[in-house]
């Protein structure tokens, strides 16, 4: 017996604004309408099927401090100052988190400020 990551949950403040900024990040759509928020994922998915939906769930509460767990991406098909140029176009800004620069990855925020970071390996076609 085991378990599977099935869905990540991110609070925030505005789902359908920051539903736009992760689908296009991730190839993702709109596949269910929670009732604090949205579940995101490729298209026909269903929660439990490949990769792990990312549910926006609603929140006035503010977030204090650097998140305890963030989401990591890679480029599918590109390499990394590619897709870094790509995801600052969508509204992804730089991160400072305690990062010396010698990193291979890069630490961003989405827009309403939850890190995550950019690998650099291309993992190929998405």
């Amino acid at each position: 017996m085991a378990c599977r990551i099935t869905e990540l949950v991110l609070d925030c403040h505005d789902p359908d604004r920051l539903a736009e900024f992760w689908c296009a990040v991730l190839g993702y759509e709109v596949i269910g309408h929670e009732p604090d928020g949205l579940a995101l994922g490729p298209a026909g998915a269903r929660s439990g099927e490949g990769p792990p939906t990312l549910i926006l769930a609603q929140t006035d509460h503010p977030r204090g401090g650097k998140l305890p767990l963030h989401i990591d991406v890679s480029p599918a098909g590109a390499d990394q100052e590619t897709e870094l140029a790509r995801l600052k176009a969508l509204g992804a800004r730089p991160a400072d988190v305690g990062q010396t620069g010698e990193e291979s990855w890069v630490v961003l925020q989405d827009p309403e400020g939850n890190e995550f970071c950019l690998l650099r390996e291309d993992v190929g076609p998405a």
